[in-house]
């Protein structure tokens, strides 16, 4: 028996309960992974409130984690026990302290990765990566607005749009946040409660407004993020922290012949070679500082609800990891 969260209804970080739960043994095909580091990431806090389907309750929630390969299934090369792996989005279940998971779905960590900088930074950045380099491909000259730029993902974007040569704009809600997104490669930073973000960009660009606006917020921010953008601009929602966007007229993109889309992770990493492409690419730039990763809020896996409180008041800025008790 392992210790695990179940939900059996979906609701506040109260329905997050930690038991005690039978996982059994890899079969072909998979391997036990016994967990050193645990990502949160916002997309928890969906499933757990119902604004994400879940395939059935009860479950494990989690998406992302890291840890050391403690059994290997029949008939599989390439893993070994021992290994360091990292996964993340599918399957759920991570806020466990082991999961059995495909060997496909992992990849492997580099030695000079801490496991917890892996677990904080792999779904992220992941997402930062397609985001930048895929559902818009970033290069020097253009300038991007990046919302929630203090946030875990929007920390990676504007490192990283910064060092593709992108004039960065970032949106916050406190001075503290605005310092962090400074020192992550804003060019310009926005406090979104103090000023409005739509003429702060149309100063900041003279009237020209921005090639792409990263729009995790969805409801608060999406009509402003559309008035942000240059002719022919690309609005990229990715989240929905606000609330979901509900209707969207079409004439609306008419005007600027504006593109809007509502991308994934997993329809870029479909196949093994491009998690695998994405993946080296990312840990690459950590190696090589180009990403530095802010790993602001270290929870005990058993404390995963006080987490969620937390992130959803507002309360955190940067990447939140949960240690599993067994490694603290």
């Amino acid at each position: 028996m392992v210790k695990a969260f179940r939900v059996y209804e979906l609701g506040g970080p109260e329905v997050l309960k930690w038991e005690d739960v039978e996982i059994g043994e890899p079969k072909e095909g998979e391997i036990r992974v016994k967990y050193k580091a645990v990502g949160l990431n916002f997309i928890d806090v969906y499933f757990r409130s119902g604004a994400y389907p879940v395939p059935s309750l009860p479950y494990t929630p989690g998406v992302e984690a890291v840890g050391e390969v403690i059994a290997v299934g029949g008939g599989l090369t390439g893993r070994k026990v021992g290994d360091l792996v990292a996964y993340c989005m599918i399957p759920m279940g991570s806020y466990a302290e082991e999961q059995i998971l495909p060997a496909s779905a992992v990849v492997p960590v580099p030695d000079s990765i801490d496991p917890i900088i892996a677990a904080s930074v792999l779904l992220k950045g992941l997402t930062a990566h397609y985001l930048l380099r895929r559902t818009f491909k970033v290069e020097p000259g253009h300038t991007v607005l990046v919302h929630a730029a203090a946030g875990g993902t929007g920390s990676l974007l504007c490192q990283w749009a910064n060092a593709l040569g992108a004039t960065v704009i970032g949106t916050v809600s406190t001075k503290e946040k605005a310092v962090q997104a400074k020192e992550d490669g804003c060019h310009h930073v926005i406090i979104y409660k103090e000023e409005d973000f739509v003429s702060r960009v149309n100063e900041i660009t003279s009237g020209q407004g921005v090639e792409v606006v990263y729009d995790s917020v969805g409801k608060d921010t999406f009509q402003g993020s559309l008035s942000c953008l240059k002719v022919r601009g690309y609005l990229v929602n990715f989240g929905q922290s606000s609330g979901s966007v509900d209707t969207v007229r079409l004439s609306a993109l008419a005007v600027k012949s504006l593109f809007l889309t509502r991308p994934s992770l997993r329809h870029y990493t479909e196949t093994r070679d491009e998690l695998l492409e994405a993946a080296g690419e990312l840990f690459a730039n950590v190696v090589s500082g180009v990403l530095k990763v802010r790993v602001n809020h270290k929870y005990p896996l058993s404390q995963a609800a006080k987490a969620h409180e937390d992130l959803e008041n507002r309360r955190t800025s940067g990447s939140i990891v949960l240690i599993p008790d067994g490694e603290l």
